[in-house]
């Protein structure tokens, strides 16, 4: 392989951009194992010898992964054999296996380009997994961008979905592995420049001329009438539209991000912003991202329906089981509503603290107190599962108990007191948990402490605090 180009003057060849980005947006490490994913067509064979010129200088220990389709025949066999044959000329270790696609698809009733995604993408994670490789590197260019743009574009995605690839970003379902595109930068046409100037072998597929799949019909026919007839520069246009979407997406995710946190904690709820006083967008986000977190996969027609109809049942339906109705309150957030009587346990136990200490259990939960005459509201240096309150404010009487229907709390930080329910939501506890959590209310029935949650704003200590209340806590 020819070395980079260095004269003065001239576009820096693909290896030097390359390595350019891989340094500025800090892509690999020095010295880490990289799976470079490769069909044996020109952009991952191209990637993977871009990388393999790039391995010596930073330490890098390439493998290489291909996954066999079966779809085209002899000739997925013979893209097979190449990509072994590189791996060899390259002295690369190669991880190849075979899956047949078609009864994939015809057995989960999905389309062939769908089954062959989610192989490769099974097949991916296996061998990442199996050879302990937490990144995996893709050949994504920047024509795939503009496609994507287009194929996203005509499904009605929004932002972040118009956004397209983002240079690196965690592998789907595969905990611990991401995903890396180093040649998301580059057109297909400096790809082919590369491969030319190299002598790199790789072996077209004939699929990628049919016009049966969205993508070709876009690359082959869509693409070519706009730069022809509307905009040249389409390319530059797109991707620069899509950098700006990114950006968007990423500042309307972090307010939403920042919004369903814990209260007291956050910039937009210091602010005193309810849910209807927030831009349009992180109201959307915010609704998404409690959905996802739901298990649920919103379109927008769901998303509009809860943002702009407080407390209005919405039915859907999941895949596996049957109808449910999600809504989301008045505060945004979002919660399932079911017909069925929900079981609160009314188990309760009165408890005296008019002793200096002392110590109770209750449903699996130990709970040791003492007051301690100290003024102020310097507390002690924060320790797991202990907890400080103005013991005048408490009162000498309180009462154990588990959450009912109706319960309010106002959690440090908070102006005003929510629904119980809807804290749990927001701070995602699960629902099977939430029934099982103790509170502490006083005598007058006001809760003080929620088991797992932030103490109530009420009962903090102050500098009116004449004595405290340590109240520490361990569960069976």
């Amino acid at each position: 392989m020819r070395k980079p180009s260095k004269s003065s003057g001239q576009r820096p060849d693909l290896l030097e951009r390359v390595k350019k980005m891989i340094r500025v947006r800090r892509l690999f490490r020095r010295g880490q194992a990289i799976l470079v994913a490769v069909s044996g067509g020109l952009d991952s064979t191209a990637l993977l010898h871009v990388l393999h010129g790039l391995a010596p200088a930073n330490g890098w220990r390439l493998s290489v992964a291909h996954l066999n389709h079966r779809l085209r025949g002899r000739s997925s066999d013979a893209d097979e054999r190449l990509v072994s044959s590189i791996c060899e000329k390259l002295a690369l270790p190669v991880y190849v296996e075979r899956a047949d696609v078609r009864r994939i698809a015809r057995e989960q009733k999905i389309s062939i380009e769908m089954a062959a995604r989610k192989s490769r993408h099974e097949f991916l994670a296996r061998v990442a997994a199996k050879e302990k490789i937490s990144t995996i590197a893709l050949a994504h260019h920047a024509d795939d961008q503009v496609e994507l743009f287009f194929i996203r574009l005509f499904r009605g995605s929004g932002g972040e979905g118009l956004a397209g690839m983002k240079w690196r970003n965690d592998f789907p379902g595969a905990k611990g592995i991401e995903i890396v595109r180093p040649l998301l930068g580059e057109p297909k046409s400096a790809l082919c420049e590369f491969a030319r100037a190299n002598k790199v072998r790789f072996r077209e597929d004939a699929t990628n001329a049919s016009l049966d799949i969205l993508r070709n019909r876009i690359r082959h026919q869509l693409l070519p009438l706009l730069r022809r007839n509307y905009q040249p520069a389409l390319n530059k246009v797109v991707l620069r539209l899509m950098d700006i979407l990114a950006e968007e997406a990423d500042l309307a995710r972090v307010m939403a991000e920042d919004w369903i946190r814990p209260a007291g904690r956050t910039k937009y709820r210091k602010l005193n912003l309810q849910f209807p006083d927030l831009p349009v967008a992180v109201q959307r986000r915010c609704l998404q991202m409690q959905l996802l977190a739901e298990g649920i996969s919103p379109d927008f027609e769901l998303i509009e329906k809860l943002r702009l109809n407080p407390d209005k049942g919405v039915s859907i339906e999941q895949p596996g089981s049957s109808r449910r109705t999600v809504l989301r309150d008045s505060s945004g957030s979002v919660r399932w509503q079911t017909s069925e009587a929900i079981q609160f346990d009314s188990e309760s136990r009165k408890l005296s603290l008019r002793d200096a200490t002392g110590q109770t259990t209750f449903d699996g939960i130990g709970i040791l107190w003492q007051n301690q005459h100290k003024p102020g509201l310097k507390r002690p240096k924060l320790r797991q599962h202990t907890e400080y309150f103005d013991a005048k404010l408490v009162g000498s009487e309180v009462i154990l108990r588990h959450w009912r229907q109706g319960d309010r709390f106002q959690p440090i930080g908070m102006r005003a007191a929510v629904k119980l329910q809807d804290l749990f939501i927001n701070q995602k506890v699960p629902r099977a948990l939430r029934h099982q959590l103790v509170v502490a209310t006083t005598e007058k029935g006001e809760i003080f402490w929620v088991e797992g949650l932030r103490i109530s704003e009420r009962f903090q200590l102050t500098k009116q605090t004449k004595r405290r209340l340590q109240w520490r806590w361990s569960r069976d």
